[in-house]
């Protein structure tokens, strides 16, 4: 092969001198046809080359030597002159991460306030809409601020949450324009009962549209320092098993996971028969407590300081969530019921506060 190289070179001979005679000059114009007519295909040579099992310059082949693992390399760089291996595929790029989610919050009082700034804090956007005027404490936390729920609703978020009292919740659901919203928008809810906001939901929304109960199981109060290790409690009424509804789905109970709640995934039934039992009793007998204008002392034991505190922070919510809870929540009229019973069995005066306290409610 090489001889036929030198061959060819050889006939790319330069152009005869002046000086030579006239057939010199016809042999150098031959020269130049048979080069122009018979230059060697380089690549297709390439071809020729013998070739080695693969195993034989393979890096990991013991026996091949510097020269061979250089002849691999120029072929691997001659392959697409001649159709050899194509190279490796690079490997694939992890997929975008989704877009920052826009959650409208509707009813932005101070709980709804106290659940903004966790979304912000995970880099999501709020917007927020609410019957009093919030206008100079949206501007002065970057949220955007509606005077009403139709104009929130214009701006199509990704997730609809609903802020508002137990009482106004039936009101505020059915008089939002969800002709305005997204098909697959995703509506959640935060109220201290379940099943009436899960029942109500799934009576009033669209078929397309998401549907998330949960409860975060702390307030202002309680969450003052932060949410780590605090329960909150969801359920996924109604989602899309794949496609955006989902995505967004794990975007929004990721907020409260990323800000170290303990999740807790339980029906709406299993909620209510739970909070009933807890969170009903426990804002009673705090309520009950501050009708009795207890104060601190210089001698507070442990016990005495944990009434002081339960009765701080059940008063510190509004009244309507305590009466939510009674109302709203068929368990806690059973508990209500008890402990009417136990006042009469047991003629024990804190039960007959207690009755006598709740029947005043009603």
């Amino acid at each position: 092969m090489a001889s036929s190289l030198r061959h060819f070179a050889g006939l790319a001979c330069f152009p005869a001198p002046a000086s030579a005679p006239a057939g010199a000059g016809a042999g150098a114009s031959g020269a130049t046809c048979l080069l122009r007519r018979y230059t060697p295909n380089f690549c297709a040579f390439a071809a020729l080359r013998p070739i080695r099992p693969a195993a034989a310059f393979s890096p990991g082949n013991p026996l091949a030597s510097p020269a061979e693992r250089e002849e691999r390399q120029h072929r691997q760089q001659a392959a697409p002159c001649h159709g050899g291996d194509p190279p490796a595929p690079s490997p694939s790029s992890p997929p975008p991460s989704p877009a920052p989610l826009r959650v409208g919050i509707v009813g932005f009082g101070n709980f709804g306030q106290f659940i903004a700034g966790g979304i912000q804090r995970q880099g999501h956007a709020v917007l927020a809409a609410s019957r009093s005027d919030y206008s100079d404490y949206c501007a002065g936390c970057g949220i955007r601020f509606f005077t009403s729920v139709d104009a929130l609703c214009e701006e199509q978020p990704d997730v609809l949450l609903i802020c508002s009292s137990i009482l106004s919740t039936e009101a505020v659901v059915r008089a939002i324009p969800f002709h305005k919203l997204r098909p697959d928008t995703i509506v959640a809810d935060v109220l201290s009962v379940k099943q009436f906001p899960r029942n109500l939901l799934l009576e009033i929304l669209p078929l397309g549209f998401g549907i998330i109960c949960t409860h975060p199981m702390f307030g202002p109060e309680s969450g003052k320092n932060g949410w780590g290790k605090l329960p909150f409690v969801y359920d996924k009424v109604r989602v899309a098993k794949d496609g955006d509804q989902a995505v967004k789905c794990e975007q929004f109970l990721s907020i409260f996971e990323q800000e170290g709640c303990r999740m807790v995934e339980m029906s709406c039934a299993e909620h209510d028969r739970y909070a009933a039992g807890s969170q009903f009793i426990t804002h009673t007998i705090g309520r009950v407590l501050s009708q009795l204008n207890l104060k601190t002392t210089p001698i507070n034991t442990k016990g005495y300081e944990s009434l002081l505190g339960l009765t701080h922070n059940t008063v510190s919510d509004s009244f309507d969530l305590y009466y939510g809870l009674f109302m709203y929540n068929i368990n806690a009229t059973e508990q209500a019921s008890t402990l009417a019973r136990l006042h009469m069995m047991h003629h024990f005066y804190p039960y007959q506060i207690i009755v006598e306290y709740v029947h005043d409610m009603c």
